[in-house]
């Protein structure tokens, strides 16, 4: 009974210490008006044919300014932009 809690014990310090790690790694923002579809696809909601619509809008109408502007492409709301505010930058 003991080994199997101390197993137990471990493997869970184990997790929390991975989930940690994971948390600690900084990501680079994206760059909404220069990344390509693969980047974008990284984005929270946004999937391989938002990404090529966020393209197009910018390609079409120009460049966005702030988060908010990505309201401009259909299919992108405001708890989308929620999600991905933090992950995005907009500078060139």
């Amino acid at each position: 009974m003991k080994q199997s809690m101390k197993g137990l014990l471990a493997a869970l310090l184990f997790s929390i210490g991975s989930v940690s790690s994971a948390l600690a790694q900084e990501v680079a923002p994206i760059n909404i008006n220069s990344a390509d579809t693969e980047l974008l696809d990284e984005l929270p909601g946004i999937g391989p044919s938002r990404a090529e619509a966020i393209i197009e809008e910018r390609d079409a109408n120009g460049e966005f300014e702030n988060a908010d502007d990505l309201t401009r492409v259909s299919g992108i709301g405001p708890a989308t932009v929620d999600r991905m505010r933090d992950q995005i930058t907009f500078g060139n």
